[in-house]
């Protein structure tokens, strides 16, 4: 059952008796919680029938008696356990969920691990309750994921907007959404999100930035990476080394592995991962490299990040340290 529909179900009073949200994908699971905990039950049920307890601070014992209770001046109550990765014990819910009080609704969250499907707990969960695992999307998905977000608001984003949002907050669908909701808010009658609203409102600039240097480095552009690289030396915060090398190295790992595809764009697209439209980048990097200059590449981005935390480096700056690899990447 997908997010989406177990809301609908919600919101029209249909509910189970627990609902086992696990897995590595943290968005799709706080959303949920945070509807349980804000939207099942109306204020003034709330007060009385709504219990929230974290797995690194309650008793099992305590969570069991909760959810055992009658709600008061309700039809049902809502317990919440956040964070039970942390909790011990938790298998001794077991007995519990043999037998659920029908009035309870017990929402588990369960982030960053998933139950062991072979066992008589997980079987019993699925059996009473609803089961939601959640993955991380995918970095080739990542653009049409906040693209239908927008849509969804009634919006629509430039592509190179999009592009730009996606390439400086990376796999973060929480904080995408808040820059998304963010950016809507100063819109005000505009419905089309461009390259200048990234920049007013989200703090990117759309010429120095690690997307555009990541450019200019495919396309063997040294002024252009010296210039943007002069940007962060003067804007240190704009994006620190830190963040720009392990960026670059996905890049070039990624445009390595063009040397062992085929088959039109879209299909090279699919082989390494990343959304069809930034293929023609991986392509024009590997066209300019060869196979023996991205591996190359990829030695000198670890060897830096060594040199960027002091190893084997007596504290040459940032910014010299990427004009210095720039330079050896290059020629």
């Amino acid at each position: 059952m997908s997010v989406e529909k177990i809301i609908s179900d919600w919101k029209n009073k249909i509910f189970k008796p627990v609902y086992w949200l696990e897995g590595d994908e943290n968005y799709y699971i706080d959303k949920l919680m945070h509807f349980a905990e804000h939207e099942i039950l109306p204020p003034q049920e709330a007060e009385f029938n709504l219990t929230v307890f974290y797995g690194k601070d309650a008793e099992w014992s305590q969570v069991l008696n909760a959810c055992k209770k009658f709600p008061m001046f309700a039809d049902r109550q809502v317990v919440l356990l956040k964070e039970a990765q942390h909790m011990k014990d938790i298998a001794k819910f077991e007995t519990y969920l043999e037998h659920p009080q029908p009035s309870t609704v017990f929402v588990v969250a369960y982030k960053e691990k998933k139950l062991d499907a072979r066992t008589k707990f997980a079987k019993i969960v699925k059996e009473v309750g609803e089961v939601l695992t959640t993955s991380k999307i995918t970095d080739s998905k990542l653009p049409d994921w906040a693209a239908q977000m927008i849509h969804q608001h009634g919006y629509t984003i430039e592509q190179k907007a999009l592009l730009l949002l996606i390439d400086h907050i990376g796999n973060d669908l929480s904080r995408i959404e808040n820059e998304i909701e963010k950016i809507i808010i100063n819109l005000k009658d505009r419905k089309n999100i461009i390259v200048e609203d990234i920049e007013t409102f989200v703090g990117i600039s759309k010429e120095f930035n690690a997307f555009e240097l990541q450019l200019a480095i495919a396309r063997k552009d040294l002024p252009n990476a010296i210039r943007i690289i002069r940007y962060f030396e003067s804007n240190p915060k704009a994006a620190p080394i830190q963040l720009i090398l392990p960026t670059l190295y996905n890049f070039f790992s990624k445009t390595a592995m063009i040397f062992s595809a085929s088959g039109p764009e879209k299909n090279i697209a699919a082989a390494i991962g990343i959304h069809p439209f930034f293929v023609k980048d991986y392509l024009a990097a590997a066209k300019n490299y060869g196979q023996q200059g991205i591996e190359n590449i990829l030695l000198l981005l670890h060897s830096y990040n060594l040199r960027s935390i002091g190893i084997n480096d007596p504290g040459t700056s940032d910014a010299d340290l990427m004009k210095e690899m720039m330079v050896k990447m290059m020629h």
